[in-house]
């Protein structure tokens, strides 16, 4: 099983007990504000969400992590890679993103879990080159990817809901863990 130990979180795969509190994260309508079009999810999608997260790692061998808190074993959230499909533009690609509950934003759980995930994609997994896919406007998400070093990649369109995505890369010759 694949897991990640940083100094205040342990990134791994998901446990039956995390359903519960991943959506009480995707019913609170500001986490979710710039995730598609800002609708939440209920119990039923969020058990989806973490079945096609578990069958990504299986297939692809990288994946969503579960964020738990070191300290309170609490789940904060998510961080990982994905391929963006809904983006054929950016394809092949692979993307890193993540999603908190509001109670552990500004505590740079984010960023922390984030440096984590790119090390492991770029280090471990031996991807060349990782993308973030973010809405304009997203300040607390950028925050984050300039916190990785990634620059620059792009624009584009969310190609269902019409909205505006920027998007950002960092290849492993930039990298620096």
């Amino acid at each position: 099983m694949t897991e990640i130990r940083t100094p205040r979180l342990l990134l791994r795969r998901w446990y039956d007990d995390d359903l519960a509190p991943m959506a009480e994260i995707n019913a609170d309508p500001e986490v979710m504000r710039w995730v598609d079009d800002g609708s939440v999810l209920d119990l039923d999608a969020t058990a989806e969400e973490i079945e096609r997260w578990e069958e990504d790692w299986d297939e692809e061998g990288f994946g969503i992590f579960a964020v738990e808190l070191l300290g309170s074993g609490e789940l904060a959230g998510f961080t990982g890679l994905f391929v963006p499909e809904f983006l054929p533009e950016v394809l092949p690609a692979v993307a890193i993103g993540w999603r908190f509950g509001s109670q552990f934003w500004g505590q740079g759980y984010a960023s922390e879990a984030a440096h984590a995930t790119l090390e492991f994609a770029l280090q471990d997994r031996g991807l060349d080159r990782v993308v973030s896919v973010d809405r304009p406007g997203n300040s607390a998400s950028l925050n984050v990817v300039q916190k990785l070093g990634m620059e620059p990649a792009g624009e584009a369109n969310h190609p269902v809901h019409g909205f505006p995505l920027t998007l950002h890369a960092i290849d492993l010759t930039e990298y620096q863990a």
